[in-house]
C-alpha cells in the first residue's frame, strides 16, 4: 500500500527534494500547503496532489483524510510549532533542518512525541555522504580543521525572512546547521567556542570539539561561492554526491532508521549558542 504524504512549505528551495524523494520511494503527495502560489513544480512529480494557500483549508483537510507523514519545509521558525501540530494530530513527521531554534524547543517536541506515541525524523543528509561515512570511521583524536563556506546572496536576502534572525536563527542557523552537525557527527558533541566575528553577512571563529578543532568561516559576502573542509591538510569533499541524499534520508526512515530529536541537540545548541555570543 502507497504511504500518503502531506507537504507543509510546497513553494520553498528544498521542497522540490523531498517531491523526488517520496516519488522514488513509491509514496503519493495527496496535499500541500504555501501562501505563495509558485508550485508548479508539482506537475513533475504528482500533479493530482491538493494545493492550498490558506492553512485554515490545509488543516480542515488533513482533519478529514488519513495521512502516513507530514513534511516540513516551511521557513526555520514555523519547525517547532509545524511539528508539534503533526504529532498532535496523529502524523509521524519528516521536517528539514532546523527543527527548532532553541534546544528547550527540542525537548517540547520529544514530549509530544511520548504523549502521542508518534516520531520526527529529521533530515540530516550529509551523514549520508559514503564518502563522509567513511571518514568518520577513520577519525582518530586530534585533528586540525579548516571550513570555509561562504554562498553569496544578494540584496534581497537581508529583506527576507532568512535575514531576520527571529525567524531564520540567524546567519550561523540559516546556513550553517547542517555543517555544525556535520562536524558534531564527525568530530564529537562536547564543544566549546570562541567567535572572531559576526555580522549579519559573516559568523567565524574556532569551534573545539572531542576529535577536532575546528577554525570556520561562515558567510554570505563575496562574488562566488566557496566550500571547502580541511583536514590535517588534506581536502575532505562534501560538495560531490547530492543527487540522492533526500532519497536515501527517505528510505532509511521508512525503514525505521531516521535521525530524530536527539540527533539535532548539539547543532541546535552550538546555533543557539552563537546568537547569544559576544565576538572575543
Amino acid at each position: 500500500m502507497s504511504i500518503n504524504y502531506a507537504l507543509i512549505g510546497a513553494a520553498g528551495y528544498v521542497a522540490p527534494k523531498h517531491m523526488k524523494a517520496i516519488k522514488e520511494t513509491g509514496g503519493n503527495l495527496i496535499a500541500c500547503v504555501d501562501p505563495h502560489d509558485s508550485v508548479g513544480v508539482l506537475d513533475s512529480y504528482f500533479p493530482e496532489c491538493y494545493y492550498f494557500n490558506t492553512w485554515e483549508r490545509f488543516d480542515r483537510f488533513c482533519h478529514n483524510n488519513k495521512m502516513d507523514y507530514i513534511v516540513i519545509c516551511s521557513p526555520n521558525y514555523l519547525h517547532e510549532t509545524q511539528t508539534r501540530w503533526a504529532l498532535r494530530m496523529g502524523f509521524d513527521v519528516i521536517c528539514e533542518k532546523p527543527l527548532a531554534l532553541c534546544e528547550h524547543n527540542l525537548q517540547a517536541i520529544k514530549r509530544t512525541e511520548l504523549e502521542t506515541g508518534k516520531k520526527v525524523n529529521v533530515i540530516l543528509q550529509l551523514r549520508l555522504m559514503e564518502q563522509l561515512i567513511k571518514l568518520k570511521a577513520s577519525v582518530e583524536s586530534k585533528h586540525k580543521v579548516s571550513l570555509i563556506y561562504i554562498t553569496p546572496r544578494g540584496n534581497w536576502y537581508n529583506w527576507s525572512w532568512k535575514g531576520d534572525e527571529s525567524k531564520s536563527g540567524g546567519l550561523a542557523t540559516n546556513i550553517g546547521v547542517h555543517l555544525f552537525d556535520l562536524l558534531c557527527w564527525l568530530f564529537g558533541s562536547h564543544y566549546n567556542i570562541r567567535l572572531s566575528c559576526k555580522d549579519k553577512n559573516t559568523v567565524a571563529g574556532k569551534l573545539l570539539l572531542d576529535k577536532a578543532d575546528v577554525d570556520f568561516i561562515l558567510s554570505i559576502n563575496g562574488c562566488s561561492p566557496e566550500r571547502s573542509m580541511i583536514m590535517d591538510g588534506q581536502e575532505i569533499d562534501f560538495n560531490n554526491n547530492f543527487t540522492n541524499l533526500h532519497t536515501k534520508s527517505y528510505k532509511l526512515i521508512l525503514s525505521g532508521l531516521g535521525f530524530g530529536v536527539d540527533d539535532t541537540v548539539p547543532s541546535i545548541s552550538i546555533c543557539e549558542r552563537i546568537r547569544g555570543a559576544e565576538v572575543e
